[in-house]
C-alpha cells in the first residue's frame, strides 16, 4: 500500500502542480497571486517523490518499487529496472534544475513553461518505469506531445516552424510505434519482459523492427529522422533544451532496448542499416554542425552525433546477438553520461551570458570546461568511462570488413570540432548581465555539472555494471586522447591561416563559407520545398472540384450561418477560452483526471 501511495504521489503531484500553474495568475486576486508565485518558485519540489523512488532498494529480481494496478487501462505494472532507474535519476536532475532555472523572475511566461516541463516529466517517467506495452505507449505519447509546448514557448516565427517540423515527425513516430506495439502485443509481447522474444518469434519480425527503428529513431535523432533537433533547440528556452537533449532523446534509446529483439535473433540486414545511418549521423553531424552560427544549434548537432554513437551500438547488437547484454549495459552508462554533460552545456549557454562579466565567470568557465571535456571523452571524465565501456562491449564486431572499434573513436574527433566551434561562438556572444542576487539559475546549473562528474561513475559501480572501466595505463590514456588531438588539428590550422592570411586562408575561407551555407535542420529545407510544391499542385488539381463543391454547399451554408450567428455569443467566449494556451492545458489535465476517476470508480 505504501508503494502504491508513493507511485500515486510521483505521478499526481507534478500533474497537480501543472494544473495550479495553469489556473492561477500573477495578476489575479490575493490568494491566486500568492499561490501562483509560490507554485512557480517551488515547482521543482514536485519531483522529490520520484527522486525518493530511485533510491529505494531493489528486490530479488533487481527491480525497484514494482507495483501492479490491474484496474488501470489493460492492467498496468510499473517498476524500475537498472536502466530505467538510472535514466530516471538523470531525468530528475535535469528537470529539477530546469524548473529551478525557470523560476527565475526574468523568465518569460515561467508558469506555462514549468507546466509543460512537469507534464513532460510525467511522460518521461512513464517511459522509464512502464513494464507493459499499453502504459509505455501512453507515457511516450504524453511526453512527445507535451514537449511541443517547450518548443513553441517563445511563439516566434522560428518557434512555430520548429514546432511544425517537430509535431510532423512526432506524429510519424507515434504512428510507427503504435503499429509496432500492436503487432508485438499480438505476438504475445504485452509485458515488456516478453516483448523481445515475441518480436523474434513473430511472422512479422522485419515489419516490427522496421517500425521500431523509425518510430524510436525520430526521438533518438537517427539520420535522416533528426531534422527536428537542430530546429527545436534554438527555438526552445535553454532550460527546455537541456531536458530535450538530456532526457527526452533517451526515450528513443530505451524504446529500442525494451522492444527490439536484442540478443534473441540475428537480424543482419536491419542491424547493418541502423549502423550505417548511425555512423552517417555520428560523423556527418560534426561536418554540418561546425558551420552553424548559434551555439545551441552546434550543441544540437553534437547530440545527433552522440546519439548516432549510441545507435551504432544498438545496431551491432542486432547483427551479433551475443554482444547484446554487454552492449545494452554500456549504452545505458553512456546515456547517463551524455544526458548530464549535454544538459550542463545547454543550460550553460545563458549562464555564461549572464555571468561572463562578474566574479562568477571563472566558476562558469570551469563548469563548461568540465562538461565539454566529458562530452569529447577526455581521460578521467565520465565520457571516457562511457566510451571505454561501449568500445569494450562491441570489440570484435566487424562490419563490411571494418572493425567498428576503429571507427567509433572518430566520433570523439567530430565532438572536439563541435565543442571548439561552440566555445568560439560563446566567446563572441554578447553578455546579458542580470542581478545576481535573484538568480537561482547558476546553482541549478552547478547541480547538473556536479552530477555529470559523479553520477555516471556511481551508476556504473552500483546499478549498471559494465564489462570494463578505463584504467590508468598509458595505452588506455592514449586511446582516449588521440581522437581529441586529431580534432584539434583542423581547428588550429584554420586559426593559423586566419592569422597569417594569404592563399591558404582563402582556400579555408571557401570551405568555411560552404559549411555556413548549410542551414540548421539541413535536410528539412529541401523537404519543405517538396511538400510546398506538392501542396500547390494538389491545390490546382482540386480547384475545379472545389468550385463545384462550393456551389452545391452554398445553399446549405446559408442556414448554418444563421444558426451560428444566434449562438455566437455564448459559444464564442467558450471557444476562445479553449483555444488559448492556458485553457487548452486545463482542459487536457481535466480530461486526464476524469479518465483516472472513471478508472477508480469502475475498479
Amino acid at each position: 500500500m505504501t508503494l502504491h501511495l508513493l507511485w500515486a504521489t510521483v505521478v499526481l503531484l507534478p500533474l497537480l502542480g501543472a494544473a495550479v500553474l495553469l489556473t492561477t495568475r500573477a495578476d489575479g486576486g490575493r490568494a491566486s497571486a500568492w499561490l501562483h508565485r509560490w507554485s512557480v518558485r517551488l515547482a521543482q519540489l514536485a519531483l522529490l517523490p520520484a527522486l525518493a523512488l530511485t533510491l529505494l532498494p531493489p528486490d530479488d529480481q533487481g527491480r525497484v518499487a514494482a507495483v501492479e494496478v490491474p484496474w488501470l487501462m489493460l492492467g498496468t505494472t510499473v517498476a524500475l529496472d537498472p536502466a530505467g532507474r538510472s535514466l530516471l535519476l538523470v531525468a530528475v536532475v535535469l528537470y529539477g534544475s530546469a524548473l529551478t532555472a525557470v523560476s527565475w523572475r526574468h523568465t518569460r511566461r515561467a508558469a506555462e513553461l514549468e507546466a509543460f516541463l512537469l507534464v513532460s516529466f510525467v511522460g518521461n517517467l512513464g517511459v522509464y518505469a512502464a513494464t507493459d506495452a499499453a502504459t509505455f505507449y501512453l507515457a511516450f505519447a504524453v511526453m512527445s506531445f507535451a514537449a511541443a509546448g517547450l518548443v513553441l514557448h517563445e511563439r516566434t516565427g522560428v518557434a512555430h516552424r520548429a514546432a511544425r517540423v517537430y509535431l510532423t515527425l512526432t506524429v510519424v513516430s507515434e504512428a510507427a510505434v503504435l503499429g509496432a506495439l500492436i503487432l508485438t502485443v499480438g505476438a504475445g509481447g504485452m509485458a515488456l519482459a516478453d516483448a523481445p522474444a515475441a518480436v523474434a518469434a513473430s511472422p512479422h519480425t522485419p515489419a516490427i523492427v522496421g517500425l521500431l527503428v523509425v518510430g524510436f529513431g525520430v526521438k533518438a535523432g537517427l539520420v535522416p529522422l533528426h531534422l527536428w533537433l537542430p530546429l527545436a533547440h534554438p527555438a526552445a528556452p535553454p532550460a527546455a533544451s537541456a531536458v530535450l537533449s538530456g532526457a527526452m532523446v533517451k526515450a528513443g534509446l530505451i524504446g529500442w532496448l525494451r522492444f527490439l529483439p536484442l540478443g534473441e535473433v540475428e537480424l543482419r540486414t536491419w542491424g547493418m542499416v541502423v549502423v550505417l545511418l548511425a555512423l552517417a549521423g555520428a560523423l556527418g553531424a560534426a561536418v554540418v554542425g561546425v558551420g552553424q552560427r548559434d551555439p545551441k544549434v552546434v550543441l544540437a548537432y553534437s547530440t545527433v552525433s552522440q546519439m548516432g554513437y549510441l545507435s551504432a551500438v544498438v545496431g551491432v547488437s542486432l547483427v551479433q546477438p551475443a554482444l547484446a547484454p554487454a552492449a545494452t549495459a554500456s549504452a545505458v552508462v553512456y546515456a547517463v553520461h551524455h544526458g548530464l554533460a549535454k544538459g550542463a552545456l545547454f543550460l550553460g549557454v545563458p549562464v555564461w551570458k549572464h555571468h561572463r562579466t562578474n566574479r562568477s565567470r571563472w566558476v562558469v568557465v570551469g563548469g563548461l570546461a568540465a562538461a565539454s571535456l566529458a562530452v569529447v571523452g577526455a581521460p578521467f571524465t565520465s565520457g571516457a568511462l562511457g566510451k571505454y565501456a561501449t568500445k569494450t562491449a562491441v570489440e570484435g564486431a566487424a562490419l563490411w570488413g571494418l572493425d567498428l572499434v576503429q571507427v567509433l573513436p572518430l566520433v570523439a574527433t567530430g565532438s572536439t570540432l563541435l565543442l571548439v566551434r561552440f566555445t568560439w561562438l560563446l566567446l563572441h556572444t554578447e553578455p546579458d548581465p542580470l542581478p545576481v542576487e535573484s538568480d537561482p539559475e547558476l546553482p541549478a546549473w552547478l547541480v547538473i555539472v556536479l552530477a555529470s562528474l559523479v553520477l555516471p561513475w556511481a551508476v556504473t559501480e552500483s546499478w549498471v555494471p559494465v564489462t570494463g572501466v578505463p584504467q590508468l595505463d598509458p595505452v588506455t590514456l592514449w586511446d582516449a586522447t588521440w581522437p581529441i588531438l586529431l580534432g584539434l588539428v583542423p581547428a588550429v590550422l584554420v586559426w593559423w591561416c586566419a592569422r597569417s592570411g594569404g592563399r591558404g586562408w582563402r582556400a579555408h575561407a571557401k570551405a568555411v563559407r560552404a559549411l555556413r551555407a548549410i542551414p540548421a535542420g539541413d535536410l528539412v529545407v529541401p523537404a519543405e520545398r517538396v511538400v510546398t510544391l506538392a501542396g500547390q499542385r494538389l491545390g490546382r488539381a482540386g480547384g475545379s472540384l472545389g468550385n463545384t463543391r462550393e456551389q452545391g454547399l452554398e445553399r446549405l451554408s446559408s442556414g448554418w450561418t444563421g444558426w451560428r450567428d444566434r449562438a455566437a455569443g455564448p459559444l464564442g467566449s467558450l471557444t476562445r477560452s479553449v483555444e488559448s494556451y492556458r485553457g487548452s492545458g486545463v482542459l487536457v489535465l481535466a480530461l486526464l483526471g476524469l479518465v483516472v476517476l472513471v478508472q477508480v470508480v469502475g475498479r
